[in-house]
């Protein structure tokens, strides 16, 4: 149908045109930022089950980064205990020749000091082992708790006080006066030892119990991006092939839309001819 008053061919143009330009700006969207739904107005419904998880993902990266915090404590705790262990077996050799009968005085005070020097690198060891501000072998330290997940499930680390067995021992040394003495002294380094052989032991037990709970929280962190990337990510290569496609049909349009606007050009043109004749 031909009218005057209604342009029905360049409305139809028009239409289509406004379909092709709205896909093309959905398309252009999804490419920009990789998503199929970006936002509450791409999909209400699945941008609101994407938010929920990437809530739960920010609690268990959250919970991740309170781990490893909980894994670091304990290896420089750890770390700092293996230290005194290493001096303690310095020690041995030091004060087993200082406990030697045929030594004279002079001799003898020559591995007191060295006993003593050894104590207090131990000490040193000890004043050095924090991590963050916490320091958990200190009489005054206390236990520190690590969030494991978003449900108020934590980890304790322990504290492992040496200061009754350092103190013992190095009141010992400095009490070598004879092969006795030094042979009392020699014989509390055992007591140090065995406790903190078994203070390792009990941050071990909570450092394989982080890392399990770990490997754990992070197989759910990579679940999680799985499922939201299964929601809204956008497949690149189909919305290129797609914005293509699209880009053809805006030209058909527009093509269509000056064909039409030829085609009243005409008409006017006819009336125009009438007029003159």
């Amino acid at each position: 149908m031909t009218s005057i008053n209604t342009h029905y061919n360049a409305m139809s143009a028009i239409a289509a045109l406004r379909v092709t330009d709205a896909a093309i700006d959905k398309t252009s969207k999804q490419l920009e930022t990789g998503y199929r739904v970006a936002d509450a107005f791409d999909d209400a419904s699945v941008f609101a089950v994407a938010q929920g998880i990437r809530t739960n993902f920010r609690a268990h990266a959250a919970a991740l980064s309170s781990m490893q915090q909980g894994v670091s404590l304990i290896d420089v705790t750890v770390a700092a205990i293996n230290g005194v262990l290493q001096l303690a077996d310095n020690m041995r050799s030091t004060l087993i020749k200082a406990s030697d009968g045929s030594l004279s005085d002079a001799q003898r005070t020559v591995y007191r000091s060295d006993g003593q020097q050894l104590a207090q690198q131990m000490t040193d060891l000890v004043n050095q082992g924090s991590y963050q501000g916490r320091n958990q072998l200190l009489p005054s330290s206390t236990t520190a708790t690590f969030i494991a997940d978003f449900a108020g499930h934590s980890f304790t680390v322990p504290v492992f006080d040496m200061s009754a067995e350092h103190s013992a021992l190095s009141g010992a040394i400095d009490s070598i006066t004879d092969a006795i003495t030094a042979t009392a002294a020699y014989n509390l380094i055992d007591p140090l030892t065995t406790a903190s052989t078994a203070a390792i032991a009990d941050f071990a037990v909570v450092r394989r119990q982080l890392s399990t709970q770990m490997d754990f929280n992070d197989s759910l962190v990579d679940a999680m991006r799985f499922g939201i990337g299964a929601l809204v990510d956008s497949d690149i290569s189909a919305n290129d092939a797609m914005l293509a496609s699209l880009a053809v049909q805006k030209q058909l349009s527009v093509a269509a839309l000056s064909l039409s606007s030829n085609r009243e050009a005409t008409i006017v043109q006819l009336y125009r001819d009438v007029a003159v004749g």
